[in-house]
């Protein structure tokens, strides 16, 4: 395949008809969001433009720009083996490539959670974490940090035949004896499934991988895609990342099912043990392969009549709307897109699934950015709209001292250079409690840090450890359960002190606000909310995973379930650690946003007073100056007028692109 070839396949994707909409909506999606950050980012530069940046504004900016461009839109598929899934890829996003990216056939093809991302800063490869590392109570979030525990295939983009050879090396898999695969939780004795699965010698078949991560230069995933193609429910349920982390935070999940089965037992196990926990929302399913069901025999009311009850009865199985049950033939769509055959296309029904990706998936998720966006934009702009109109303020004061000096005196001048003097000193001891405030406002700061400290939490999960490799399965106090219960009361119990601490610290700065805004004529600010909610419901989300793998596992008390689950606490640990390295930068940045609007308009007000000062210095020596003075403050006032436009302007931009319909034309 040549480079002319991805060109011409770039050129497809930005210019997308019939079936693939969904390409041209994700590509709609992407220009929105890259419009989006270029209005904030000359936001930015107009602020240094104007010398009003500082530290905290520039941080924010800098962070909200980063998390724009680093925005992620997760698909995950998930079904039993032998239902499609590689293929339904290959059929809505690898079509335009003219033939099967991933590997796809009769049997298991996908035997490892695989991704499907493209990263910038690494060539293209497939990177596969060996299975041996499952010995390790080390999750694969952690394997990571270390490259060189991964084996690495290069990637010949320009080869089409080079590169479908080093996707299969995803699907490798070995004979292991069942001792081995029992360590690493891919054997259970007493599943009569397995027990078949095992050979005259006592072995028994186990990928040879264990985690899959494909960088792949595809126009979709350069825009931020992420594609999760997850192995059967065996490698789900031993594979608690899957459960605690890459489910739960896609955006959407496509649930795959084959039209001529229809719902087994285990399709239910999956759906209700690793699906249907969060609700409906971006959660499809699909019932795959209806190709099976075209019988020449049959009138196409007859077969139209067996897909509708197909439809009807997994709606009811999974609990979902009828309108949820795509079926649909992943096999025939993608030779129809590839021979460009409309008629093949309409049967195989891909494109009413691609609709519903385009309908339900990129406009919530657009509405997601749009309001954590607004947010913070509002915020800085708010923060920058307090210091002009501060300065403003004290160039409009002066502007009335000076103008009431005209025909006045030196004696006037000089009481009016008294009632600076003495504004001044009244400033300055607010000044000392304000200091005062600094001191109080820094201790309670490093106690809600001591609070969501990770040094901390790092020991006491290690005494966790420790206290599980001491422990018996049991019901009773010292077991498993006991420490789980006493560890997750540990960590809501520091997120609700920790709570209290930021409701203290709110209430102190708002009083001060207020006083400084009495006795000095400070703008009226109010601290900025902070909200522990989301950090306890994560924690509550896990607990109630860990409670449902615990009454899993307590009736199988084999070493394998043991070791189960202690992969387990490992990825619940790490995903707690997760929660709190986020509060920390949460409650890190919502400290600074507290204190940086009292120390702006302090400093402002502090500058002011020196100017005013300064000025009817100058006029004292010298009643000459006043007209000249008055002049150069009337242009100051102007500057700054134009300054507050010029900043609302910006900030219309900003709500223009946020408020863009991309869809508009879609939903027409």
């Amino acid at each position: 395949m040549s480079t002319d070839y991805l060109h011409q396949n770039d050129l497809a994707v930005n210019d997308p008809s019939g079936s693939d909409r969904l390409v041209g909506d994700f590509q709609a999606y992407s220009t929105w969001r890259a419009e989006l950050t270029q209005a904030i980012s000359q936001l930015a530069r107009w602020l240094t433009e104007q010398d009003l940046e500082d530290a905290q504004s520039n941080l924010r900016i800098s962070q909200l720009i980063e998390k724009l461009r680093d925005d992620k839109l997760n698909i995950a598929f998930v079904a039993e083996f032998s239902r499609g899934k590689s293929e339904l890829i290959n059929a809505i996003f690898f079509a335009n490539y003219g033939k099967r990216i991933l590997p796809s056939s009769a049997g298991r093809t996908t035997m490892c959670p695989t991704e499907l991302l493209y990263d910038a800063s690494r060539e293209p490869s497939i990177q596969l974490l060996p299975i041996e590392t499952r010995t390790q109570n080390v999750t694969t979030s952690e394997y990571r940090r270390y490259p060189e525990e991964w084996k690495t295939i290069p990637l010949d983009i320009n080869d089409a035949d080079a590169m479908f050879e080093s996707f299969r090396h995803v699907g490798l898999t070995r004979r292991s004896p069942v001792a081995e695969a029992a360590s690493y939780g891919l054997y259970n004795a007493e599943d009569p499934d397995q027990l078949i699965a095992v050979d005259a010698q006592g072995t028994i078949e186990i990928p040879c991988w264990r985690h899959a991560v494909i960088n792949f230069p595809h126009p979709l995933l350069k825009q931020g895609l992420v594609i999760l193609d997850t192995p059967g429910l065996n490698a789900i349920g031993t594979e608690p990342e899957l459960t605690l982390n890459l489910l739960p935070n896609a955006h959407a999940i496509l649930f795959i099912l084959a039209a001529d089965t229809g719902v087994t037992r285990s399709d239910i196990d999956i759906w209700r043990s690793h699906i249907a926990k969060g609700g409906n929302r971006g959660r499809l399913a699909v019932l795959n392969k209806i190709d099976s069901m075209w019988d020449e025999l049959k009138t196409p009311e007859q077969i139209e009549a067996e897909i509708n009850h197909q439809i009807t009865t997994t709606a009811e199985l999974l609990g979902v709307p009828v309108g949820h049950v795509y079926p649909i033939s992943a096999q025939k769509a993608l030779v129809a897109k590839v021979n460009q055959d409309v008629d093949l296309l309409a049967r195989s029904r891909l494109t009413a699934l691609e609709e519903a990706l385009s309908n339900e998936l990129l406009p919530s998720k657009q509405d997601i950015v749009r309001d954590s966006t607004i947010t913070e934009v509002e915020d800085i702009v708010q923060g920058m709209r307090a210091i002009l109109t501060v300065r403003r303020d004290g160039v409009l004061e002066q502007l009335n001292e000076l103008s009431t000096l005209r025909g006045k005196n030196q004696d006037v001048v000089g009481q009016m250079m008294d009632k600076v003097h003495a504004d001044k000193r009244k400033f300055e001891q607010g000044l000392v409690r304000f200091q005062a405030l600094r001191s109080i406002f820094s201790q309670q700061t490093n106690q809600l840090m001591t609070l969501l400290g990770i040094d901390a939490l790092k020991g006491n999960i290690e005494a966790v450890r420790k206290q599980m490799e001491n422990s018996m399965f049991s019901f009773g106090e010292g077991g498993l359960r006991a420490i789980m219960d006493q560890f997750f009361k540990d960590v809501n119990g520091n997120i609700s002190h920790s709570a209290t601490q930021v409701a203290e610290i709110q209430a102190m700065m708002a009083a001060m606000y207020k006083k400084f805004s009495e006795e000095h004529g400070l703008g009226s600010v109010t601290p900025p909310p902070f909200s522990t909610l989301k950090y306890h419901k994560e924690i509550s989300r896990l607990e109630k995973s860990f409670r449902e793998h615990f009454n899993t596992v307590s009736t199988l008390l084999t070493t394998s379930k043991g070791k189960l689950s202690h992969k387990f606490f490992e990825t619940i640990a790490s995903r707690v650690l997760y929660v709190f390295e986020v509060a920390n930068r949460d409650v890190e940045n919502w400290l600074k946003a507290v204190m940086a609007p009292m120390e702006t308009q302090v400093r402002e007000h502090q500058l002011q007073l020196r100017r005013r000062l300064e000025s009817i210095k100058r006029i004292h020596k010298a009643t000459d100056t006043l007209e000249s003075r008055i002049e150069e403050l009337e242009e100051m006032d102007r500057q700054l007028a134009t300054q507050l436009a010029d900043l609302e302007g910006r900030l219309r931009g900003i709500y223009a692109a946020l408020n863009e319909n991309i869809f508009a034309a879609k939903a027409a």
